[in-house]
């Protein structure tokens, strides 16, 4: 996603001022009976434990945030927003349970999805009971090729974060690159891509099992073809042990991770100065937005905390949401979905907003950030 000047957080909350009316048309349970005063109820897939719980506060706390500034303006058709969060866990079996919950409560519109691998079994569910997604973060390209109808990512695909790897491998002159993944349908999936576009480049493809301690045998495997760039495209738990060990073991060529590992939890778990240097692939964070800096200080005074990777995607999900539910006239589920396909120029962090026939960005936005002093920091916008 393409980075855009915004002269100041006003300037972005001016956007999110919806007209007010009356809502019409039903979808999901939300407003079951024709309560036309009842909320408009927004579902959020998010993990809430396991090994990226660390990711779920920042992408629900950005979703409050948007309702709160909507609701503070009358809402949406005369109504108030409500969120609704479910424990996914990046786990196919809990990203089941948490969407049929979701549905039972009446959500409107989903705004969640981290995990990909989480994220794919939930597109029958919330399609069965017509409700559209809108993708913050979740972005293998499994997801695109499931050609659904009620499915909207507003974060760059796979093969736009492969493209972006093997622009800045070639940048640096790397030769020899290995690719390690760790078997799930996102890392997967972007390691092949890359592989594809980097060609006999690509001296190895190197999976591993998630959740373990010890990837010597894995990390034997990859410097025995003595790689000049190693490129990561699992989650940060695993990530920064890899990097860890890869450090130990004596390697001193080039690491870049993909936008999973993106957490200030990588550098922890490397320890030391091992993460320092890292390269990772990522779309926008807060930090690396123009003149974001007035929404950074609303988020941490309503939270007490800072934003984190995939709140601002987080925060657009829901403004997209309650734009769309505005142009539908109400929450119908097939004019909800006709109004997002027809979106043409609707302001978010990335920039205006025009989804391809796909239902994908244009343009992924990924850039390349890099780890100084244990917080990842931009590095090269890749314009």
């Amino acid at each position: 996603m393409r980075a855009i000047p915004l002269k100041s957080f006003a300037a972005l909350a001016v956007l999110a001022v919806l007209a007010t009316g009356c809502g019409q048309g039903l979808l999901g349970g939300g407003d079951k009976g024709g309560d036309k005063e009842a909320p408009i109820v927004l579902g959020m897939l998010i993990p809430q434990s396991g090994s990226e719980a660390a990711i779920g506060p920042y992408m629900s706390n950005a979703a409050q945030l948007a309702i709160d500034e909507i609701n503070a303006k009358g809402g949406v058709l005369g109504r108030k927003l409500e969120l609704k969060t479910a424990d996914d866990a990046c786990d196919a079996q809990s990203a089941t349970a948490g969407a049929n919950k979701l549905v039972t409560e009446g959500v409107n519109v989903s705004v969640g999805g981290y995990c990909s691998g989480a994220t794919l079994p939930t597109l029958p569910i919330f399609g069965k009971s017509n409700i559209p997604m809108i993708i913050p973060a979740a972005n293998s390209q499994e997801l695109v090729d499931q050609k659904l109808k009620h499915v909207f990512l507003i974060n760059g695909t796979g093969s736009q974060q492969a493209a972006a790897a093997q622009k800045w491998i070639a940048k640096q002159g790397g030769t020899k690159v290995a690719l390690m993944h760790d078997n799930t349908s996102y890392s997967k999936d972007i390691a092949l891509r890359t592989q594809a576009l980097l060609g006999a480049q690509a001296v190895t493809v190197e999976a591993v099992t998630p959740k373990e301690s010890d990837y010597s045998a894995n990390i034997t495997n990859v410097l025995a073809k003595k790689p000049d760039f190693i490129y990561w495209t699992g989650y940060f738990q695993e990530g920064g042990l890899i990097i860890r060990q890869l450090r130990q073991a004596g390697y001193k060529g080039s690491i870049i991770v993909g936008d999973g590992s993106v957490s200030a939890k990588l550098a922890e778990i490397a320890g030391g100065d091992a993460a320092e240097g890292v390269y990772a692939t990522m779309t926008q964070t807060p930090d690396t937005i123009e003149g974001a800096q007035g929404w950074i200080e609303a988020y941490k005074k309503k939270f007490n905390a800072a934003p984190g990777p995939y709140s601002n995607q987080a925060y657009d999900a829901v403004r997209l949401a309650a734009e769309a539910i505005k142009n539908a006239g109400g929450t119908d589920g097939a004019k909800v979905i006709a109004a997002l396909e027809a979106m043409d120029g609707f302001q978010m962090f990335s920039g205006p907003l025009k989804f391809t026939p796909e239902h994908t960005l244009s343009n992924g936005g990924f850039q390349i950030l890099v780890v100084k002093n244990g917080a990842f920091t931009l590095q090269d916008s890749l314009k």
